[in-house]
């Protein structure tokens, strides 16, 4: 069963070009699976019928959370029932086309509703807080620098920031390409404060930590390598605590403001969803519920009664 669950991951990393962060989930979870089907006797997936995956998120869903406590409440929640569901919905459908399996016992699975949760962004302040320069001048200090600016000017998840290749930046010009989710690839506009801060740590920063095996990724460890996405976070979370920042940065938090600011200030909801690389604009519409300060100020302005 494992074998042709490795085949579907070979298929999410050539086919589909899934992030290395989604592959590792449905790893995860589709491995959950296996192991408890193998508790059961069951060693094929054409044996698996639909009771066996509903056994298994009862089973899931019941379970004490690995590493709580035996007194614990907690239970699966209903974000992660999703994502259980939701992986072996996407196993099926491969398998089914496939041909490994006759049918797609999977697909009346029904998702659970998600919560959307508002994204939090940070202020102007915050903002003007986090991307002010810190002395002395080093190449770490340049290269977190430019990896600010970069990320709130052009609203980049974090996989594009640490994947971001020189040949990708058109600096003169004012925009970069981004490969974004499934391998899509975008053009995104940079400001003058980006742009700035990133050519100073191409001409200053980057040259000091360039090693002979180093690739042509834009931002670089001080050995010279690639960030892992861990060591990435680490930085900008460090360095937002020597701004000063009280509030805890998340991952998206950076991406987060850029949308947010430009809806705030008036820009068209579909062009924020092409510079983000939203497939759908749906998931761009959240940030309509972050807006609420100025819908009401546009309300208190311009209507007769307000």
């Amino acid at each position: 069963m494992q074998n042709l669950v490795e085949d579907f991951l070979q298929h999410l990393r050539h086919e589909r070009g899934q992030a290395d962060h989604t592959q590792r989930t449905y790893a995860a979870l589709l491995g959950k699976f296996v192991a408890w089907s193998e508790r059961q006797g069951i060693g094929d997936w054409r044996a698996v019928e639909m009771r066996h995956l509903m056994d298994f998120l009862q089973h899931e869903r019941t379970r004490r959370l690995d590493g709580e406590p035996k007194e614990s409440a907690k239970r699966l929640s209903a974000e992660s029932a999703y994502l259980q569901i939701a992986a072996l919905r996407s196993f099926y459908k491969f398998a089914e086309t496939e041909k490994y399996v006759s049918r797609n016992i999977a697909e009346d699975l029904a998702l659970p509703k998600r919560w959307k949760r508002l994204p939090k962004a940070l202020t102007a302040e915050e903002v003007e807080q986090l991307l002010r320069p810190l002395a002395p001048e080093t190449p770490d200090s340049l290269c977190d620098q430019a990896m600010l600016e970069l990320a709130y000017a052009s609203g980049l998840r974090l996989a594009e920031l640490r994947g971001l290749r020189v040949e990708q930046l058109h600096l003169e010009a004012g925009f970069i390409n981004v490969i974004g989710k499934g391998n899509k690839e975008r053009v995104v506009p940079v400001g003058r404060a980006a742009v700035a801060a990133v050519q100073r740590y191409l001409d200053v920063g980057r040259p000091k930590l360039v090693t002979p095996r180093s690739p042509a990724t834009v931002f670089l460890t001080k050995r010279g390598t690639p960030f892992a996405s861990v060591t990435l976070w680490w930085r900008i979370k460090r360095r937002s605590r020597l701004a000063g920042i009280v509030r805890n940065l998340t991952p998206h938090m950076l991406r987060h403001s850029f949308a947010t600011h430009l809806l705030d200030r008036g820009a068209d909801l579909r062009v924020i969803q092409e510079m983000l690389g939203h497939a759908s604009i749906s998931t761009t519409e959240v940030y309509t519920h972050v807006a609420g300060s100025r819908l009401r100020e546009v309300h208190r302005k311009f209507h007769p009664r307000a």
